[in-house]
């Protein structure tokens, strides 16, 4: 993530020609997106880069073991280390298609949140039939409808938990409350060094002396 949010930063950058030009933003993620992950299709995936029929019915069975309400063919669980690793096999279609198909060159993608920029707003409008049309008709996904947005970095753009400008970024409000609330309820040491390796991402020094750490 910190990987993401430092490239974020330096396309922004190089869009923007260092602040010189107005960046746009098309922010997207896809709707229920674990739970709308199809078996069919992953397994599929799999298929094309894996021989070994061995392996390939080990990972069908940690597949099949989950599925999401009736439909016994679609999900994957949150927060299986399996599934982590499953959604980019499974996502790297559409990167592959972002990057060689529409040839868009600042893209960054985490988990199912994605971000493209440009300087043209008009250029970014038009992606977005061509990328939902993908997720629906190749991984039976859909953009999820209320966040789906275009706006200029300059107006401050809320991506993996920060909220981008030009020229810092800020930890995103609720964030900020879910951190205090998490150290009201149990502040341990090895609680308080996690969110300071956080909060070193971007512009924090208010939140550090709040929380002890000073400067």
């Amino acid at each position: 993530m910190h990987k993401a949010i430092n490239q974020f930063r330096k396309y922004g950058r190089k869009v923007s020609k260092n602040n010189m030009r107005t960046a746009w933003v098309l922010k997207c993620d896809i709707k229920k997106f674990f739970a709308s992950i199809d078996h069919v299709v992953l397994e599929e995936i799999l298929e094309k880069h894996i021989e070994d029929e061995d392996i390939l019915w080990l990972l069908r069975e940690v597949i099949d073991t989950f599925h999401a309400g009736d439909n016994y063919q679609v999900g994957l669980p949150l927060g299986n280390l399996t599934s982590q690793l499953f959604i980019n096999i499974y996502m790297n279609e559409f990167d592959q298609f972002v990057k060689h198909k529409l040839k868009v060159k600042y893209y960054i993608r985490y988990a199912d949140d994605f971000v493209i920029m440009s300087e043209n707003k008009q250029y970014l409008e038009n992606q977005i039939s061509k990328i939902s049309e993908f997720l629906g008709n190749r991984l039976k996904l859909s953009l999820h409808p209320d966040k789906l947005f275009i706006k200029t970095l300059a107006s401050g753009l809320d991506f993996l938990g920060w909220v981008h400008f030009p020229h810092h970024r800020v930890l995103r409000t609720t964030t900020k409350r879910r951190m205090f609330n998490k150290l009201r309820q149990k502040h341990t040491e090895e609680s308080g060094a996690s969110y300071l390796g956080l909060l070193k991402y971007g512009n924090t020094y208010n939140l550090r002396k709040r929380m002890g750490f000073g400067g």
